[in-house]
């Protein structure tokens, strides 16, 4: 193998790392959410539609509005995000991720401020948590439709593991062995475990400290991600 090929091969990875770090990042931001802003999900939305079902049995503690002002921001994140990237490919669909990444470092910043301001009265404290749900439920729209399009084999969803344990156990069982997909999709659950875990602890320091910590993630994550069509740009050049 020769020396470019091998730096072609280390370039495709770092789209692969940089989508699990972003996984990390969800599962901060669903801790977040679920343990501190009233029991529901701005990147899980399945669990908003749970939540929903739950509240029209007339189960107690369950939050209609909060679990459908995450839906509907979510969806327009979403909405945002497939418009502006709709007929993107390559390196243009890498410029996507970097805008993606830029608007949602913006929002969870946005959230960390309001967050910081959340020690107002009882209506001023409510009205700021709803201003910190639609801020990320945004910005998980924006990002899960871009990393959609990016269709990476394995990392097509940076906010939910359903598919993709069932994948990974249909791997299992149909090749007995654990190939480059398998091995992300190992990845991404355990990245998404890992955040979550780490945005509980990050929640003691108080709620505006896991957010910060997830902006810079995004924005560390994104960048080296990103750097790859750059790169790649300048060795097929040489």
């Amino acid at each position: 193998m020769s020396a470019r090929t091998t730096s072609s091969a280390m370039l495709t990875d770092r789209l692969p790392v940089g989508l699990l770090a972003l996984t990390a990042v969800s599962g901060i931001l669903d801790a977040v959410s679920f343990l501190a802003l009233g029991h529901i999900f701005t990147a899980n939305m399945t669990g908003n539609v749970v939540f929903l079902a739950f509240a029209a049995v007339g189960t107690p503690g369950i939050s209609v509005a909060r679990s459908v002002t995450s839906l509907a921001a979510f969806l327009s994140g979403a909405a945002i995000a497939s418009y502006f990237n709709r007929a993107t490919a390559g390196p243009i669909q890498r410029h996507r991720l970097r805008v993606s990444a830029t608007c949602e470092v913006a929002l969870l910043f946005a959230a960390a401020i309001a967050a910081i301001a959340l020690d107002g009265d009882s209506t001023a404290l409510q009205d700021r948590q709803y201003a910190v749900i639609v801020l990320l439920a945004l910005a998980m729209g924006l990002r899960t439709a871009t990393v959609q399009q990016l269709a990476v084999p394995g990392l097509t969803s940076t906010t939910m593991v359903t598919t993709t344990l069932t994948g990974l156990v249909a791997d299992l069982a149909l090749a007995g062995s654990i190939d480059s997909r398998s091995s992300r999709r190992v990845g991404s659950i355990a990245s998404l475990f890992v955040g979550a875990a780490t945005g509980a602890l990050l929640l003691r320091l108080g709620l505006a400290v896991p957010l910060m910590v997830a902006a810079v993630c995004v924005l560390a994550a994104t960048a080296y991600a990103a750097s790859e069509s750059a790169r790649s740009d300048k060795l097929q050049s040489r």
